[in-house]
């Protein structure tokens, strides 16, 4: 009788045992690992309350994000990837960390945007309103210690205006007013001298309007000069709600969004937004061969007018 209650009870330990493996596997199994993201830049717009995607970084390289207009399903697997609630990205402003933007929410749902997301910007540094925005990302790092974005003096101002207004007449653009948009002085390169992104526009009659983006930065010798310029003439009917005024307020200018070491070769590439009827459209600007050459476009459709 002892025999047969030694082999019950062998037996039962032997089960045990293999049954405890069996649930310590489990307990180990694995989960699928995530996809590893691409990192991204964004635009920060609307006083810091929204996300729009301007680019992937990879290698070096930019490279388009799923835009307005893409299969819904697509967008879907974007705003699942990027845009889960309380993601954070670094605030860029000056090309430097000045905050974090942290996701809200996103809907791919909507007919306008989306791709787009509702967002928080917390910055001690930079004040987000209107026309003054900025980038977010994931991406790492520049080179270089970044960070000047401020105002032009009243001294560079002057030779500013009297740059653009040669600007206008080299063009023979006749400039009944000049207005602008904003003017910015930034360190690109940090060489502690100052480069300037700005985007103004004359009014040369009721009807029409030149616009001027531009970027201007000194020569060996101290002297100021504009070293890339976009200059356009736009008439009224050739304006999608048929009012000349729209452009007034900011419509189919390119605007600066801010600066950003991108491709981390220590000089800072410049990123600017133009706002349209239809949707956004983003540029990247990059020095090469001592000019600022147009590099990245990327067109995001939101919805119809």
């Amino acid at each position: 009788m002892k025999r047969v209650l030694v082999k019950v009870c062998i037996v039962a330990a032997v089960a045990g045992v293999v049954f405890a493996g069996s649930s310590f596997g489990q307990r180990r199994t694995p989960t699928p690992a995530k996809p590893v993201l691409k990192p991204i830049i964004f635009a920060v717009l609307n006083d810091g309350q929204l996300l729009e995607p301007i680019a992937h970084v990879e290698n070096g390289k930019l490279s388009e994000p799923v835009g307005g207009g893409d299969e819904n399903s697509l967008i879907q697997k974007f705003n699942a990837a990027y845009y889960a609630p309380k993601s954070s990205y670094r605030l860029i402003f000056g090309g430097a960390n000045a905050g974090t933007v942290t996701v809200d929410s996103s809907d791919a749902a909507v007919d306008c945007g989306p791709n787009l997301a509702k967002a928080t910007t917390s910055s001690t540094k930079a004040k987000l309103k209107g026309k003054l925005m900025a980038i977010a990302t994931n991406a790492p790092a520049g080179k270089g210690a970044f960070g000047v974005r401020r105002p032009p003096t009243w001294p560079e101002r002057n030779e500013i205006d009297a740059l653009v207004r040669a600007e206008f007449a080299k063009n023979t653009v006749e400039v009944k007013k000049l207005d602008y948009h904003n003017l910015t002085a930034l360190d690109l390169n940090n060489d502690k001298k100052a480069e300037f992104v700005g985007s103004f526009w004359a009014e040369n009659d009721p009807k029409s309007r030149t616009l001027l983006f531009f970027a201007a930065e000194r020569d060996t010798d101290g002297k100021l000069a504009i070293v890339h310029s976009d200059l356009r003439t736009i008439k009224e009917d050739e304006v999608m709600n048929g009012e000349i005024t729209s452009l007034d307020e900011g419509v189919y200018h390119e605007l600066l969004l801010d600066v950003f070491d991108y491709d981390r070769d220590g000089t800072a590439e410049i990123f600017t937004y133009v706002q349209a009827f239809e949707g956004a459209g983003f540029n990247v600007y990059k020095r090469l061969g001592g000019k600022w050459n147009k590099v990245y476009e990327f067109s995001n459709y939101h919805c119809g007018f």
